[in-house]
């Protein structure tokens, strides 16, 4: 597997269909994000609620959006594609969601979302074209970051393992993932050498949860039935003695419960309009021209689709509790869904059985969101892991993509590079990070290389050769 992109297929030019898809998904992604139906970035959903039942405003919702958004939009989508040739969710849907909870009227969302959609296809490819005749081709530099991010993005069930019980169990999961690294480089080459690794790491932290809670029950009925020998009364018991209020739990007497399954009701009503978008997202993926992710962009942009799917796949345990309970808690669902969308559209063998299939997706999420909320209820070191594993995924693809930019860097003006990439990056930490932290050095490299490039034209610097 090559570490290094060609430069030839950081290509950003679609095909009519390709370029429609494009289009007419940003547009139908505005539209939902404007009924306040669903929106891509976790960090808002919370604050939809709030603007469902009209205790926020657009406006203040769109504030909200746009500066969670912009810093992922600017300093990680837009260099990702530039580099990869490969479009990603934070370019695609996150201005969709700015838009679509800034416009003021329903028939102009569609219309926003789809412009920001001619953007994508039509503008990325001629800043593509320029960038790459600049005297210091950033955009090629860029391509430096495929290597870390796909080898170190190994690694995070290890650290999410790690993290949630203990060195011992981290330390056998770091071992066992290495000797399958490098068992994959040897006996398959061809074969992206992280793809067995992640897939054992991730059944074992979920295999390691689920043991711990079905020992927690064990202990509890057993704790459980020594109070009924003893004479003692449950609590439901209890209840029941006290006048039998509470004794059945009913759901309309817990407001949480009441709120979860108003969500679920309202999310229910618009189901067609989710399975439009579950086939928009599938057939999008299934172009090949999108990633869902920092490490699935390089992979589909050398063509190793089965090997992205894996990724992909396994990263959606990590975001399915929170999605999950961020859409009951809200009303408010996810773009993507649980993300299973992106690799099931990636093996779809033609466009129209990726739509079938991706609506089909949606439809069956939507409907067992409740149910889904529920297992989560009874399963807290599940939920846990799923938040163990969102932030080894943060953790590995931080240090990933800030090792790639250095590289990058080097590659652009060797020390002078390193020193104004790396000196962004410090300067924006210690200025308070107002670029998100794993967008910062991307960024960094794009200014950097801009730089570099004013520096050669008043004769203050060499462009490095090969």
């Amino acid at each position: 597997m090559n570490s290094v992109l060609a430069a030839s297929s950081t290509n950003l030019d679609f095909s009519l269909a390709q370029q429609l898809t494009v289009i007419a998904l940003c547009a139908l992604t505005a539209f939902i994000s404007h009924m306040a139906l669903a929106v891509f970035n976790d960090g808002v959903r919370p604050f939809m609620l709030d603007f469902i039942q009209g205790r926020s405003t657009r406006n203040a919702t769109t504030a909200v959006s746009f500066g969670l958004s912009a810093g992922f939009i600017f300093g990680l989508g837009a260099p990702m594609a530039l580099s990869t040739g490969v479009l990603n969710p934070w370019l695609v849907f996150l201005p969709t969601d700015i838009l679509g909870i800034l416009s003021p009227k329903k028939w102009i969302a569609p219309l926003l979302g789809g412009a920001w959609g001619a953007v994508v296809v039509f503008g990325l490819n001629g800043a593509n074209s320029l960038a790459h005749d600049l005297p210091v081709d950033f955009l090629t530099a860029l391509q430096q970051m495929s290597t870390p991010i796909l080898f170190l993005f190994t690694l995070f069930p290890v650290l999410a393992i790690t993290k949630q019980f203990g060195r011992l169990r981290g330390g056998i999961a770091a071992v066992v993932e290495l000797a399958l690294v490098v068992m994959t480089m040897k006996v398959w080459p061809d074969v992206f050498p992280g793809s067995i690794a992640m897939a054992v790491g991730v059944l074992t932290l979920i295999g390691f949860a689920i043991n711990k809670d079905l020992t927690q029950r064990k202990l509890e009925r057993a704790e459980a039935a020594k109070a009924v020998a003893a004479g003692e009364s449950l609590p439901a018991e209890k209840a029941e003695k006290d006048g039998g209020k509470n004794g059945a739990a009913d759901d309309a007497d817990d407001p949480m419960a009441s709120l979860f399954s108003a969500s679920a009701l309202r999310l229910r009503r618009y189901l067609p309009l989710f399975m439009l978008l579950g086939a928009g997202v599938c057939v999008l993926a299934q172009a090949h021209v999108f990633g869902g992710g920092e490490a699935t962009s390089f992979l589909i942009a050398k063509g190793d689709y089965s090997e992205a799917a894996q990724v992909d796949f396994y990263r959606a345990f990590g975001f399915v509790p929170l999605i999950a309970t961020t859409a009951l808690a809200s009303g408010a669902y996810g773009i993507a869904g649980f993300t299973f969308v992106y690799p099931i559209g990636y093996l779809m063998p033609n466009p129209f059985l990726a739509a079938v299939v991706g609506a089909a997706v949606f439809a069956i999420e939507v409907l067992a969101l409740s149910a889904i909320g529920r297992v989560l209820g009874k399963l807290p070191s599940v939920r846990d892991s799923s938040e163990h594993l969102r932030s080894a995924i943060g953790d590995a693809l931080g240090l990933a993509i800030l090792f790639g930019s250095l590289m990058a860097a080097n590659v652009m003006g060797g020390g002078l590079g390193i020193l104004i990439v790396g000196g962004l990056y410090l300067l924006n930490e210690s200025m308070g990070r107002p670029v998100v932290r794993m967008a910062a050095a991307p960024a960094a490299v794009i200014v950097g290389g801009v730089l570099l490039n004013i520096l050669y034209w008043l004769d203050l610097f060499t462009p490095i050769k090969g």
